[in-house]
């Protein structure tokens, strides 16, 4: 009899998601089994430890009904793997690939296992090629740029998917002949944010630029550790055999964290930091590894992965972790949030490691990284200055020290504060300026005295006839 058609019925123990089958040697580590049960129902299953005594076997569905007894277990595949093809784009699916939005089943071209391929250090290129988000915040002080990965740190409440869908439906690639395109993974959410992000990109038309995988709340657990890998596997068909620059946005990576420590407790595994899985630093660098770009290729990956900090703590597993395998990150402000700034971008935590790669002349403009630097030392000084003020007093400060405080209040309005809009690079570098036109030249000691000459005197010359123009530094 054929491997793939023999039935074992060796189902010993079940353990909530979780089966254990006697003889675990007929099966190899990510198979895939089909589980047949008593009344000829099949459910799926997914080999997670094998040994000479047993298997452990992860089923998709749920394991309610299920007789040990009588169920029995059969080979499918030996490895998970994808039907992948370019028609997947403008298309929505659930965790592992089937068809949520009524239409039918793609034609795959090719079949490819989810585990991807690692990039040869060698061969992985460099980085450097500006991606515009719209965005200010980002653009300007924490640039993204092509085979990145750079998270976005957010709190319970905070509007992270907001974000996520305007830089779905904003990013371009400019000056690039390559094609853009978005997967967006959804892990774990309510079928209420589902609802949400299904109409933000039919309303945007960024569904038709996009692939869209779906994973809710009550779908399985296991489907939600498949999810993001089913989703780089599309990533990097498009992007290194079709030439696609693909962004990857991967919501919400504490959903995933936590199956990951559900499975690892059914396993009897001993726990590691706040009961998560000692591996789980290897688990999460498997998925965010995957961002790059090869040589003599024109596509690439980028990644935005979203995570929601318990109890807003930075320093909490999942985004410690995701911190040191990552190229930097955005992190939400709930203080911003309350004043009523979208997006609320708390710049001073934000960090991109590979900004300078992708700013400059011939990328973004010249005088982007001083002017950068620039409203960073500005806004920190007027952040230092509201505390001292409970201290002192607004009346012990200086003309100049009031300047600092008024900047920092327009800096938050009007440049981060930007709301739903889609500003380019130049207008995000021209408000910036006009911002920091509040201060006298001798001020502005991060930007050398030609481009100050060039940008500062255009702007205060053009600056009447600007969308900026009034900005409430009163």
């Amino acid at each position: 009899m054929d491997l793939l058609t023999r039935e074992y019925k060796n189902v010993n123990y079940v353990s909530g998601p979780l089966i254990f089958v006697d003889k675990g040697y007929r099966f190899s580590y990510n198979s895939i089994l089909e589980i047949i049960m008593p009344n000829g129902e099949i459910r799926s299953g997914q080999v997670l430890e094998t040994s000479t005594e047993h298997a452990i076997v992860q089923v998709l569905e749920q394991t309610a009904g299920l007789d040990v007894a009588e169920t029995a277990v059969r080979l499918k595949e030996e490895i998970a793997r994808i039907g992948v093809s370019r028609d997947m784009v403008g298309r929505i699916f659930n965790g592992i690939g089937k068809p949520l939005d009524g239409l039918p089943d793609v034609i795959p071209e090719k079949f490819l296992e989810i585990t991807g391929v690692p990039i040869n250090p060698v061969s992985r290129a460099k980085p450097n090629d500006f991606i515009q988000t719209g965005v200010s915040p980002i653009d300007g002080n924490n640039t993204l740029v092509r085979g990145q990965k750079l998270p976005i740190f957010s709190g319970s409440g905070l509007p992270a998917n907001e974000l996520a869908a305007q830089i779905l439906s904003q990013s371009i690639v400019r000056g690039e002949e390559t094609q853009f395109v978005t997967v967006f993974a959804a892990m774990g959410i309510t079928s209420r944010e589902a609802a949400f992000f299904i109409k933000s990109f039919e309303d945007t038309g960024s569904i038709g630029k996009a692939v869209c995988f779906m994973n809710l709340a009550d779908d399985p657990t296991i489907e939600r550790i498949l999810t993001p890998r089913c989703a780089l596997t599309v990533a990097e068909y498009l992007a290194f055999e079709h030439d696609y620059h693909v962004l990857v946005i991967l919501t919400d990576m504490t959903n995933y964290c936590e199956a990951l420590r559900e499975i690892s407790t059914a396993r009897e595994e001993i726990p590691g930091r706040r009961g998560y899985p000692g591996y789980m630093y290897t688990d999460l660098a498997s998925i965010y590894e995957r961002a790059g770009r090869i040589k003599g290729k024109k596509g690439s990956v980028t990644q935005i992965p979203i995570l929601t900090m318990p109890d807003d703590d930075i320093t909490h597993p999942i985004a410690d972790l995701t911190g040191y395998i990552t190229e930097g990150q955005i992190v939400l402000s709930r203080h911003l949030h309350r004043l009523g700034v979208y997006p609320p971008i708390d710049v001073l935590l934000c960090l991109s490691r590979l900004m300078n790669n992708g700013i400059g002349k011939g990328k973004t403009r010249e005088d982007h990284r001083q002017v950068t630097d620039q409203l960073y030392a500005c806004y920190a000084q007027g952040r230092d200055l509201r505390r001292l003020i409970a201290i002192v007093g607004e009346e012990a400060l200086s003309e100049l020290d009031k300047k600092y405080l008024r900047f920092a209040d327009a800096f938050e309005k009007s440049f981060i504060g930007q709301g739903f809009t889609n500003r380019t690079i130049e207008e995000t570098l021209t408000l910036a300026w006009r911002l920091l036109s509040i201060f006298p030249e001798s001020e502005l000691r991060r930007i050398n005295k030609q481009v100050i000459t060039k940008y500062f005197s255009e702007i205060m010359q053009d600056g009447v006839h600007s969308p900026y123009y009034r900005l409430e530094f009163d």
